[in-house]
């Protein structure tokens, strides 16, 4: 009996070590806790990125991402169309920065007019300066693009944002719309736009932009932009910005480098170039012809001035067969 009761008491005595000695491996490397809160999101590619938590992304390459799975957040009442077309911008804040764009889109809406001069208006964080490559860093950004609202000089729908910001990936986006619009006066699109700052800085530091087609899903999109622009570093508190001289300066190489080819490859390079396509996600061309009879690229000086071209091509080579000549 004793023999029995000391066996008894060495094997509680051994469960008890082993206890205590998971207890200590589960408080060490072996075992390490996983974190389950996480201050700054820090995967700006994933698509179940909520619209509350864009404020705090940082931009790692990707400019254009996807939020809730790019499905737009309206609601039943959002996609009415009780009140026809319409639109409406919310109230500068107390920072008098841009806050809000929302609209129920239609040909209606469209301008009649040529783009008016909005060079009065001097957005939050407006220091803007030339780069190198002789375009300026800033525009200033519709939140409703002027082609499909009419809208000019208005300080509620415009703000700070970077040439690359504008074009090509907001207007690639407005494009899509426009040309959607235009194939019938009955299109509607729900279209809403909202600049996102971080605390009381005075620079977006990207968009959101979501869509939504009345009736069909030829248009559907739930887009975060962010407001960078390759090669420079902004400070977004108040619109100031550095230029990396690595950057600019292998952007300058590459445009010395295409200047200085022998006649022959210029040659080819012309018929590469006028064959190169321009088009948006939906395969439209995104080459402008003028009533003039000129032909704007996507990003050249009178591009964006261009706000009711007569055609549309997507390449350069067929805007040519057309009759269109390229600006002098």
């Amino acid at each position: 009996m004793a023999k029995k009761k000391t066996l008894i008491g060495s094997v509680t005595a051994l469960l008890a070590l082993a206890a205590v000695g998971f207890g200590f491996l589960q408080n060490n490397d072996l075992f390490p806790k996983q974190e389950t809160q996480q201050s700054e999101v820090s995967t700006p590619s994933a698509k179940d990125i909520r619209a509350d938590e864009l404020a705090q992304l940082t931009y790692q390459g990707t400019q254009t991402i996807e939020v809730n799975q790019n499905i737009p957040e309206f609601s039943e009442d959002d996609l009415s169309l009780e009140n026809g077309a319409w639109e409406a911008y919310g109230d500068l804040d107390h920072l008098n920065r841009a806050t809000s764009a929302e609209a129920m889109l239609n040909q209606s809406l469209m301008p009649t007019e040529k783009r008016g001069d909005i060079s009065s208006v001097k957005p939050t964080g407006w220091r803007n300066k030339q780069l190198p490559n002789g375009k300026y860093l800033y525009n200033r950004t519709h939140l409703i693009g002027f082609a499909l609202a009419g809208e000019n000089a208005n300080w509620k729908n415009l703000i700070t944002g970077t040439s690359q910001l504008n074009n090509p990936e907001m207007l690639r986006l407005e494009m899509d719309i426009n040309y959607y619009l235009k194939q019938d006066k009955n299109h509607y699109v729900r279209y809403s736009v909202t600049p996102i700052y971080r605390d009381d800085e005075l620079v977006a530091r990207g968009v959101q932009m979501q869509a939504q087609s009345i009736g069909d899903d030829t248009i559907q999109f739930n887009y975060y932009i962010f407001n960078i622009q390759d090669g420079v570093t902004i400070n977004y508190a108040d619109g100031s910005s550095e230029i990396s001289n690595e950057d600019m300066t292998q952007q300058e190489n590459a445009t010395s480098n295409e200047n200085n080819t022998t006649t022959a490859t210029s040659q080819n390079s012309e018929t590469e170039e006028k064959q190169k396509e321009y088009v948006d996600q939906q395969g439209n061309g995104l080459i402008k012809g003028s009533r003039s009879g000129i032909y704007h690229l996507p990003g050249s000086k009178y591009y964006d001035d261009t706000t009711n071209p007569k055609e549309w091509f997507k390449t350069i080579a067929e805007a040519e067969a057309a009759g269109y000549r390229a600006p002098k």
